[in-house]
């Protein structure tokens, strides 16, 4: 009797021991892999519909995650939609904010080093999206008489005059008074125009048909090709079928057939209004 107690006690200790062990292996084994943190944005908060995220997607209020507070990613991430890319102004603030945050279009080591006021105490922008919600919300340059606006393209997101070293081209100096949009999927330039109370230029569509000229406005991530069309220059979407090169930027080489009514379905149409 007393050696089957004294078995039935060890069995006990043992099981103990093997729980102990286990408990301890699996606690290890879960501080070890552990849980990426959950990322949360910051939004800009004063447009009516839309607003744009620190990510930079633009969406409207009713789809931002409630959790994150993101914007859905889908879309176009530094969207440049109703923005002119050489003056850097843009007719919509959120639109402004997401074009401003493109590494392509704002230079991080610059903007970090810019001073927020004149004096020489005054602090500096903490991150990109701290210049870029600023900047579009209120810019001087873009009011005259301290009282109007000089255009609808009154959101710009261009660093100060005398902190700015940007060179125009030749090409692009041909372009000063047009205003260079971004038009929507499906949409002709005259649509595009249209939209802004402007019309399309067709000489200065000449001028946008030029890979060089349309790799400062768009992505072009599917590279820049020759096409033949009537809706070029423009930049085929993402989700466009395979045999369209998703991303890339189509100009045309049969210029006589520059258009300002052409459109296609799967693509964005770079547009000289005024």
């Amino acid at each position: 009797m007393s050696k089957s107690k004294s078995r039935l006690g060890l069995s006990w200790v043992f099981l103990i021991q093997l729980l102990f062990q286990s408990s301890s292996t699996i606690a290890a084994t879960r501080k070890e892999i552990g849980f990426p943190d959950r990322r949360f944005c910051r939004t800009t908060v004063q447009g009516r519909y839309l607003l744009s995220d620190d990510n930079g997607y633009v969406c409207d209020a009713l789809s931002l995650d409630p959790q994150s507070r993101c914007c859905p990613e889908r879309g176009d991430k530094f969207s440049c939609h109703g923005c002119n890319v050489l003056s850097k102004c843009c007719n919509s603030y959120e639109f402004c904010v997401s074009c401003c945050l493109h590494p392509a279009q704002t230079q991080k080591e610059q903007v970090l080093k810019l001073k927020i006021a004149k004096p020489s105490t005054s602090g500096t922008y903490p991150s990109v999206f701290d210049f870029c919600a600023g900047r579009c919300r209120h810019n001087s340059e873009s009011v005259v008489h301290e009282n109007a606006y000089v255009s609808d393209f009154h959101h710009c997101f261009s660093l100060p005059s005398n902190s700015s070293g940007t060179i125009v081209s030749p090409v692009e100096a041909k372009l000063n008074g047009i205003n260079v949009v971004v038009g929507r999927q499906g949409e002709s330039c005259d649509s595009v125009c249209k939209s802004t109370g402007q019309s399309c230029v067709l000489n200065k569509l000449l001028i946008l048909n030029q890979c060089e000229i349309m790799q400062k406005y768009m992505s072009c991530k599917g590279a820049c090709l020759a096409s033949v069309g009537a809706d070029q220059p423009a930049e085929v979407v993402d989700d466009a079928p395979k045999h369209l090169n998703p991303g890339a930027c189509l100009y045309t080489r049969t210029q006589s057939m520059l258009s300002c009514d052409g459109f296609h379905r799967h693509s964005r149409r770079l547009c000289p209004c005024a």
